[in-house]
């Protein structure tokens, strides 16, 4: 184990750790706000991923088929949320996960059925396509620096609207008491959609950013939002800061993990053992995590005070 190699998996865990946040941010709002459990969050990051590849493609430009893939993922968002979620947010949660189980179901088969069944790539930008040099012997991609910057910037800006603008105000107050909101006159029901409807964008942008690491395909929503659920729990329902802190942490644990698991082992065990316990190893970490946080505060976190 040398710094360079410990500095790019550090950089590539909070790489990992911004995307499973853009996707965790809007879960935890419509979880939080809404009490709304929705399994088929992942389907926008798919979405987004497939949206942005089609029309990056079409225009020859990523700038412009990003700005059109989440016009049509929201666009798909509102839909969905008018023709199955709104009326789902009134029934038990049991009726909630097997709702969204169904469309986790329809919006794969319509992916395969559309794009078929092979795995799409998206382009990178050209600009952000090199790596630059960070520390000797480290070059790093720009576009995962970019989808750190990214992060940052969305998670200084959703801290912004919940903490200091009216909106945010409205989205706390209704996550805590939404009778005493809706008798003040205040539309509970659109501030609920907005939520949502925002959730979902952030959830496709999160897919058409890391539609060039990955390899695009009908089910890449999946892993992605059992991860987010992991962010949720350990960050504290309805938390913005609790996601942002719990994404980071499983993004460097997972990542830190599954690269140097089996080395540390070795200084324990012999080779072939640490061999062939190591990813097994690496790969409980993050539910090991998970498990340590909520004997200690079982709320999670950042969790009981709802949206901060």
């Amino acid at each position: 184990m040398n710094a360079s190699l410990l500095a790019l998996q550090a950089l590539n865990g909070l790489q990992y750790g911004m995307i499973l946040f853009l996707v965790a941010a809007g879960l935890t709002l419509v979880f939080g706000v809404m009490d709304f459990i929705n399994l088929a969050h992942g389907v926008q990051f798919t979405l987004g991923a497939y949206l942005t590849a089609s029309f990056v493609a079409r225009f020859d430009n990523f700038a412009l088929g990003l700005a059109a893939g989440l016009a049509a993922a929201l666009a798909l968002g509102v839909l969905l949320e008018i023709a199955v979620f709104r009326i789902l947010t009134r029934r038990s949660h049991l009726e909630q996960v097997l709702g969204t189980f169904g469309v986790i179901l329809v919006v794969t088969d319509a992916l395969r059925l559309v794009y078929g069944p092979a795995p799409r790539s998206l382009r990178m930008p050209e600009a952000l396509s090199g790596a630059i040099p960070l520390m000797d012997g480290l070059m790093y991609p720009l576009w995962r620096l970019a989808i750190i910057a990214a992060g940052l910037v969305v998670a200084l800006a959703l801290w912004l609207l919940v903490a200091k603008t009216r909106v945010g105000m409205l989205v706390r107050a209704g996550s805590t008491d939404r009778e005493t909101v809706s008798a003040l006159g205040v539309d509970i029901e659109r501030l609920f959609v907005l939520v949502f409807v925002f959730g979902a964008l952030l959830a496709a942008f999160a897919g058409a950013m890391a539609g060039p690491l990955l390899s695009i395909e009908p089910t890449m929503g999946d892993n992605v939002l059992i991860l987010a659920f992991v962010v949720i729990v350990i960050g504290g329902i309805g938390s913005i800061r609790g996601a942002f802190v719990a994404a980071l942490l499983i993004g460097l644990v997972d990542t830190l993990g599954r690269a140097f698991a089996t080395d540390v082992l070795k200084l324990v065990l012999s080779n072939a053992t640490a061999s062939a316990a190591g990813p097994a190893i690496a790969s409980m970490l993050i539910y090991v995590l998970m498990a340590l946080v909520l004997v200690a505060r079982p709320a999670g976190l950042f969790g009981g005070n709802g949206p901060s």
